[in-house]
């Protein structure tokens, strides 16, 4: 096993979709190969069998990967089987749709509490979670030991709302708000721009409609 900082980013954004890849075909191809993994997701075999030896040491030249073996040195890497405990603060239409989610916990992911600072969206249910108000926010992430938060309130309130998760203790901060945000020196803030994605995807459509 290597240590977490010698593995890129980028690595670390293609780990997730290796694993999800291999748990599909575990049980028709016990063995596999970078180049077979690189072929059927569309990446070079050279940065697969690069990520992939990052990781584990377990390839065999010209035989590959034991697929079971593979398997369990990603889920090592990635903490799939420790426990991050979370909070999410926002509980409208995207924020209760990653509260009902069930797939995080196979990466190790527990949502242990959710935040809204309306009055008329706090106390009701969402994911079979309860929201609570923002009062709580910081007794609920020292009584857990959270150090991720996820932010899904609009764009105008998610700086507050990432100041209060620092002011919590939180070091990493999921955002899916459409927006910078400024964090201190030790804050990792990882977004996911939903806006973005649909610009690229139009793009892509406008181009093709127009024939270029």
């Amino acid at each position: 096993m290597v240590r977490a900082n010698t593995v890129s980013i980028q690595t670390l954004r293609r780990l997730p979709l290796y694993l999800h890849y291999l748990k599909s075909v575990r049980g028709a191809l016990p063995r596999i190969s970078a180049t077979v993994l690189a072929d059927a997701l569309g990446f070079n075999d050279v940065q697969v069998r690069k990520d992939l030896g990052s990781v584990s040491g377990n390839g065999r030249p010209k035989k590959g990967y034991e697929t079971e073996e593979l398997i369990a040195d990603l889920e090592l890497y990635l903490g799939c089987d420790s426990r991050t405990p979370a909070v999410l603060i926002g509980a409208g239409n995207l924020g209760r749709a990653l509260l009902s989610y069930g797939g995080f916990s196979d990466y190790g992911l527990e949502i242990v509490a959710a935040f809204d600072s309306s009055d008329a969206v706090v106390g009701t249910t969402a994911g079979k979670k309860t929201v609570m108000g923002m009062d709580k926010l910081r007794t609920i992430c020292e009584e857990n030991g959270v150090r991720l938060g996820i932010i899904t309130v609009p764009a105008a309130g998610a700086q507050s709302a990432c100041d209060k998760l620092v002011e919590c203790g939180v070091k990493a901060i999921w955002n899916f708000a459409p927006t910078t945000l400024k964090v201190p020196h030790g804050v990792l803030v990882e977004n996911e721009n939903l806006a973005s994605s649909l610009a690229v995807l139009s793009k892509h459509l406008t181009g093709e409609d127009t024939g270029a």
